[in-house]
Parts: C-alpha cells; structure tokens; sequence
C-alpha cells in the first residue's frame, strides 16, 4: 500500500489478527467513520486518506478504502453500484430535508463484493452506529462470510470488472443530472450533513 497514512492504519486494523478477524475489523473501523457527503473525497487516489483525515465521508471513499484494503487481505474485490431513490420512506427525514429530498435524481450507490472462499459477499459499511435510530439501513455486525445488509433499497444493481468501469458510469450520471436535479443535490448534500451531526449529538 503506497499511502503512508492507509497502510499504518491497516497495520493498527488487522495487526496479530486471523484473515477472518482482520476483515471484520477493518469492516468494522470503515462502518464507524461517521457518514457525510463530501464531494472532494471522491477521487479514488485521494479520497480514502483524505476521509480518515477528515474522519466523515460517504459510500464512495469508505468502498474505495475497503477495496483497498480487503485487496491488502489478498482477497479479490468488486466495485457494485446500486442505482436508488433517497425519498426512502424508511428514513425519518425532517420536514426540511422531506421537501427537497422529493427533487433528488435517482442516486448511484457504490457497494463492494468481495470474494471470499469463493463466494461474492456484499460488504456495505456505508452508515455508522448512530444513524440506525433514523431509519438507516445500518449493519451493527458483520460476521466476515455472509452478505451485509445494502445501505439503500436498490432499484437496479450494476457490476462493475474494474475501478475505471465505475468511474465512467457514475461520471456518465452525474453528467445527465438536469439543473434542478443539482440544485436539490446540493441543497440536499449541505442539510443532510447538518442533521446527520444533530442526530449523532443526541
């Protein structure tokens, strides 16, 4: 692992550790990086070190950290996007974000299925501990074989064979978003940021 600051940290996760436990920690320590949108952080190069410097970020740069470092394990890794819709009713959205949330475009989700034992395992380790009291989909363990829950209900999922392919299919989304559809993500990004920190504070 080239990044100083990635591999002393897979070092910390994973020292004296059976491969077993050493993925479920580092499944473990990417889930509690508290869960906010920051655009910057999506540059695969830069994003994972640059998350756990700020300590918050997405799906996008704590997948590209678990790929990262699952790939460290030796065990093979897909990128996985799930197309969804953030107007879940599952979520308790206040009044503020339930009005915008209705102008969102549909979302690409990013997700790993990592191989293990040979079978493709969904880990999503998107949303942290305390968002599970507003409805998250969140996964408070993970016994290192069997499939995670999905952070999102997914409307379509897509495999991606390599970075660069996911790369090309959220940059090709991201550029169909109409003006409204960026205004609300905008407007979306900075108040869920906000009322995610509240909920953590309570």
């Amino acid at each position: 692992m080239e990044d100083e600051l990635l591999a002393e940290k897979f070092a910390q996760w994973t020292k004296s550790l059976s491969d077993k436990s050493a993925r479920i920690s580092i499944y473990q320590h990417i889930r509690d990086i508290p869960y906010a949108i920051v655009p910057e952080l999506r540059d695969p190069r830069t994003g994972p070190s640059d998350m756990i410097r700020m300590n918050m970020g997405s799906c996008v740069p704590k997948h590209f950290l678990m790929a990262l470092m699952m790939g460290e394990l030796g065990l093979p890794v897909k990128y996985v996007s799930y197309l969804f819709n953030w107007n879940d009713p599952a979520v308790k959205f206040p009044p503020v974000l339930k009005r915008v949330v209705k102008n969102m475009p549909i979302s690409a989700h990013l997700a790993t299925k990592i191989n293990i034992d040979g079978r493709w395992i969904l880990v999503d380790a998107t949303y942290d501990l305390p968002l599970k009291k507003a409805g998250f989909s969140v996964n408070e363990s993970w016994d290192g074989v069997s499939d995670t829950k999905n952070a999102v209900t997914p409307i379509e999922e897509v495999v991606h064979e390599s970075l660069q392919e996911r790369l090309s299919f959220s940059g090709k989304r991201v550029g169909e978003y109409t003006d409204k559809e960026r205004s609300a993500y905008s407007e979306f990004t900075k108040k869920l940021n906000y009322w995610l920190e509240e909920l953590r504070r309570r």
